[in-house]
Parts: structure tokens; C-alpha cells; sequence
């Protein structure tokens, strides 16, 4: 195979590898969000609580976060394809076993640990190979906005195709579907070749991949007990501070000694990049936890089934999917330091919108034009965001910078869930209208940060193309 990514490809060619890429990051996103509208039936049939299935989706979304970086850095290994072709044979595995789960713990196995663990091998490899494969800048615009439309999708439709089998099948028919799917996706990768070849002596880092992770399950952890004693989500969150400074410090003193730590600390002195990661993290944390505070108020609060949660759910889908497919053209007449501006100051209104339409409302349709724009905003700033990040690198360091980026995304999912979540389950049995109110307040907060963030970008940020020896875009 030929070292450098310049292999000549048609765009018939780089569709049919996009198709693949795309599906896979709808199917994971979809994942993180269709168990939303599961809540009541999940926990009727498995002899759990609300609070146990908030586990469980939380852990699947943790578990991604904390080894995405470590399999950006096993692309560069085993190969992008390997890679992604290993993720989806245990993501297959996991929907199989939850599929069939007798209870709680094997459904966290399955969707939380298999699938997770699938979608971190196989969702670094979707960017790179992305990154690497359209190297044309408006050409790459249009493929990251098929990809994060898909990806915006399965998270905002989740609810509503999963609502739709569990009500008109069953909740385990949910996981059967992401099994067929992921089986498709097989069948279709079969024309994904590597532009580079691998490299199997490319050194690992266990250590880091070890502490990085722990430092960031104690910290969720934390989160989650919140509800549950103060002083155990102190310790919590001081012990996973802890593990994570150790984990700095492990980097620091590898890079010193001349070896290849798991993560650089040169990837944090790109001021663009930081930004980009920064607006990623929120966007990612404003739409999962919109998604479960909504499901579970609507569900265990409104007393609403999986279908009629879902279809409301349409209008995030609708606004997101737009906005998404348009990423491609309105990167060609927009700056992406504006379409993130723009998009964090409507889903932020959104939000607002959310606050003051459905409290003291009964009414279903309060929750349409929060959504609605709430979609539209991330769909506007999701593909601008990822470009910024991407197009921040060199070719040889997109294993890194992928797996980063994915890591912080799928790090905002978590949050999302754990953080808006925790604070409406704390109400949910007592005050549910206050738990809500406090839980958009804090998506709020996120939205606000998020724009201050995109306001710090500079104005022509990851407007170039990537190639092999681009160098290291510092701003």
C-alpha cells in the first residue's frame, strides 16, 4: 500500500466509503440516546428504578469517553480499518447480549460495556479516515456534515425510532435493530481500504490508557452520587482529580524521556483547536442531556408512553437534520467561528424556550419549539466544530487528535446524562416541575459557556485543507 494518502479515488469511490462511516456514527449516537424513551418499560421489565437505567446509559456513554483516546492511538497500530471492523463486531455482540438480558447487570455488560467498548474502537477510525480520504476542504465540509448529520440524528431520532419498536414490538427489538444495522455496515466497509498502512511498532501507552480512564470513571461517578451522599461525590471527584493530575504527570515524564506518552501535551497548545474542543464538549452535553431530562420528565412525570415521548422528540430531529445537511453549503459562505456563534446562541434560546413554555404547561406542544431550535442550533455548529478540530492537525497526528476529540465529545454525552440527569432525579419523586426547571437551567449555563468559547475563535479558523505536510496550524 502506498505511504502517503494521495491515492487517486473518484467521488463514486469516496461516497460508497462514506456511507459506511456515516451509519456507524449514526447507530452509536443512536445508541446513546434510544434507550431514553425506555426508561419506564427498561425498569418495569427488569425489576430496576429510573435511576438504574440512568446508570446504565450513563456508563455505555462513559465507557466510550474514557477509551476513545487510547483506540485513536491503537489506529496508528492495527490500522483505521482493523480498527473499525473490530469495534463493530463488538458492538454486534453487546446488542445481541442486551437484547436478551434477563436483568440489569447483563444489560449494562452489553450495551454499556460491549457496545461501549465497540464504539470506541470503531468512531476514531470514521474521523480519520474522513480526515485522511477527503483532503478538499469543501469536499471534507460535506462529508463531516453527512457524518455529524447522521450522528446528530440517530442522538435526536433516537427516542422516536426506539419509542416506535419498543411500542409496536419491544424494547429488546431496539437492540435487534442495532445488531441488523451494524451487520450492514459490515457488509458495506468491505471497500474501506487504509490510505496509510499500519504500523505495529508503534509504541502504547498502558499506563496512561489505564489512569486517564480510571481518573475519568471516578469523576462521573461522582457525579452520579450526588444524589445519593455528599461526601462520597467529594471523595469521588477529588480521587479521580487525583488520578487524572497522576496521569498528566505520566505524560509529562514519558515526553521528557524521549517515549511516546498516550496522549501529547503539544495537542493542548493549539489555542484553535482547545476552542473547538471546548464548543464540542457543550453541544454534546447540551443534546444528550436535553434528551434524557425531557424522556424521563415526560415519561415518568406526564405519564407518557415510549411512542408519544418519541414523537415529540421529531421536532429536535427535524431542526437537526436540516441543519445538518446544509453544513456543506453554509460552510462555502460562513465562517465556522460564526455558524458555532450561531448555533449555540439558538439552542441556547432553545433551552430557554424549554424553561418558560413547559412550566406551569400541561400541554405536549410547549416541548416543539425548544426542540425545534435546539435541533437546529446543533445542527447548525456540529460539522464546524469537528472541521475546526480536525483541520487543526497534520496528517500524521489525526490517531491522536481524533481520539481526543471524540473522547471530549463523547465525554459532553456523559455529562449531559449524568450531570442534567442527577439533578432531575433528585426531584423526580418530590418536586418534579423545580427538578426540570433546575436541570435546563444548568443546560442553560452550558449553552452561555459554550458561546463564550465559540466567541474566543478566531474568524477564519480551519478554513484549509489537510494534507500529509500541512504543518501544525497555530493561532
Amino acid at each position: 500500500m502506498n505511504d502517503t494518502p494521495a491515492v487517486a479515488r473518484t467521488s463514486t469511490d469516496l461516497r460508497r466509503v462514506l456511507i459506511p462511516l456515516a451509519l456507524a456514527q449514526f447507530i452509536c449516537s443512536f445508541a446513546g440516546s434510544n434507550m431514553n424513551v425506555m426508561i419506564n418499560d427498561i425498569s418495569e421489565d427488569l425489576d430496576t428504578t429510573v435511576q438504574g437505567v440512568q446508570t446504565a446509559i450513563t456508563i455505555f456513554l462513559l465507557v466510550m469517553a474514557a477509551l476513545m483516546i487510547p483506540a485513536g492511538k491503537l489506529t496508528d497500530r492495527y490500522g483505521r480499518r482493523r480498527c473499525f471492523t473490530v469495534g463493530l463486531v463488538l458492538y454486534g455482540i453487546g446488542a445481541l447480549m442486551s437484547a436478551a438480558a434477563p436483568g440489569l447487570g447483563v444489560l449494562i455488560l452489553g450495551n454499556s460495556i460491549l457496545e461501549g467498548v465497540g464504539t470506541a474502537l470503531l468512531i476514531p477510525p470514521v474521523y480519520i479516515l474522513t480526515t485522511m480520504l477527503f483532503t478538499e476542504t469543501t469536499s471534507r465540509a460535506r462529508a463531516f456534515g453527512v457524518i455529524s448529520a447522521l450522528g446528530g440524528v440517530g442522538a435526536a431520532a433516537g427516542p422516536l425510532i426506539g419509542g416506535l419498536i419498543t411500542s409496536a414490538v419491544s424494547w429488546r427489538a431496539a437492540f435487534l435493530f442495532q445488531a441488523v444495522v451494524v451487520g450492514v455496515i459490515v457488509l458495506l466497509s468491505r471497500r474501506i481500504e487504509d490510505p496509510v498502512p499500519a504500523d505495529p511498532t508503534r509504541q502504547f501507552d498502558t499506563r496512561g490508557a489505564v489512569l486517564s480512564a480510571v481518573g475519568l470513571v471516578l469523576v462521573v461517578m461522582g457525579i452520579l452520587a450526588a444524589d445519593e451522599s455528599g461526601w462520597l461525590m467529594v471523595a469521588l471527584l477529588a480521587l479521580g482529580a487525583a488520578v487524572l493530575f497522576w496521569f498528566f504527570r505520566s505524560v509529562i515524564a514519558m515526553e521528557r524521556a524521549g517515549e511516546e506518552p498516550l496522549l501529547s501535551t503539544s495537542l493542548f497548545h493549539n489555542r484553535t483547536s482547545n476552542l473547538g474542543l471546548i464548543t464540542q464538549s457543550a453541544q454534546w452535553l447540551i443534546l444528550m442531556g436535553v434528551s434524557f431530562v425531557v424522556s424521563a420528565y415526560l415519561q415518568v412525570v406526564r405519564g407518557y408512553d415510549a411512542i408519544s415521548t418519541g414523537v415529540i422528540f421529531t421536532a429536535a430531529t427535524v431542526g437537526l437534520l436540516v441543519s445538518s445537511l446544509a453544513a456543506g453549503r453554509l460552510a462555502q459562505r460562513l465562517a465556522q467561528r460564526t455558524l458555532i456563534l450561531a448555533g449555540f446562541a439558538i439552542s441556547t434560546s432553545g433551552i430557554a424556550l424549554l424553561l418558560a413554555l413547559v412550566t406551569g404547561s400541561s400541554n405536549a406542544w410547549a416541548f416543539i419549539p425548544g426542540l425545534l431550535m435546539i435541533g437546529v442550533g446543533l445542527g447548525t455548529m456540529l460539522t464546524p466544530s469537528v472541521n475546526v478540530v480536525q483541520s487543526s492537525f497534520s496528517q500524521d497526528r489525526q490517531g491522536e487528535i481524533s481520539g481526543l476529540s471524540r473522547s471530549v465529545s463523547n465525554l459532553g454525552s456523559c455529562l449531559g446524562t449524568a450531570v442534567a440527569g442527577t439533578i432531575l432525579v433528585a426531584g423526580l419523586t418530590t418536586t418534579p416541575e423545580r427538578g426540570y426547571g433546575l436541570a435546563m437551567a444548568a443546560l442553560g449555563v452550558v449553552g452561555m459557556a459554550g458561546l463564550a468559547a465559540a466567541a474566543r475563535l478566531p474568524r477564519a479558523a480551519a478554513t484549509r485543507s489537510t494534507s500529509a505536510t500541512d504543518p501544525v496550524q497555530q493561532t
